[in-house]
């Protein structure tokens, strides 16, 4: 058996519209964009009567998706604290390099973005952060230095 690639990874959003527009922002291209719903899409995820629209995210010359998910049927279930802290178990977070983290947080910050913590050098090699965007995800951005 052989690993082939890492198609992508899903996230779950309140409102599409927002997400799609938040990872714009952010320099990813809207791939495509379509209901999804049926007997065959429930019994993958083991929900009845599922009815989804789904959002493909891509990064522009470069591998890597992300699959941005709205439930209509049954709804999303909020976790339950609204704001899950960074050490809690399961996907933690997503992380993309940029080419400048301070205009990539000015342009994310009227969409929403909430710093988590503070933009923190790591020696002479990069500035880092993590961030809230849409729906409580979890982004780390990387600014390589040099």
């Amino acid at each position: 058996m052989t690993l082939v690639r890492m198609d992508n990874v899903g996230i779950v959003v309140e409102d599409l519209d927002a997400a799609v527009t938040f990872f714009t922002e952010l320099g990813m291209e809207l791939e495509g964009r379509t209901p999804i719903e049926g007997d065959w899409a429930g019994r993958i995820v083991a929900l009845d009567g599922m009815r989804t629209e789904i959002a493909m995210m891509r990064i522009p010359g470069a591998p890597g998706r992300l699959e941005l998910v709205r439930y209509d049927s049954p709804e999303a279930i909020a976790p339950e604290r609204e704001v899950v802290p960074v050490n809690t178990l399961g996907l933690h977070r997503v992380m993309f390099a940029v080419d400048d983290i301070e205009d990539t947080l000015a342009r994310l910050r009227p969409l929403g973005a909430q710093l988590v913590g503070e933009v923190t050098r790591f020696e002479d090699s990069y500035l880092l952060c993590y961030l809230r965007g849409p729906s409580g995800i979890v982004l780390a951005l990387a600014e390589q230095l040099n």
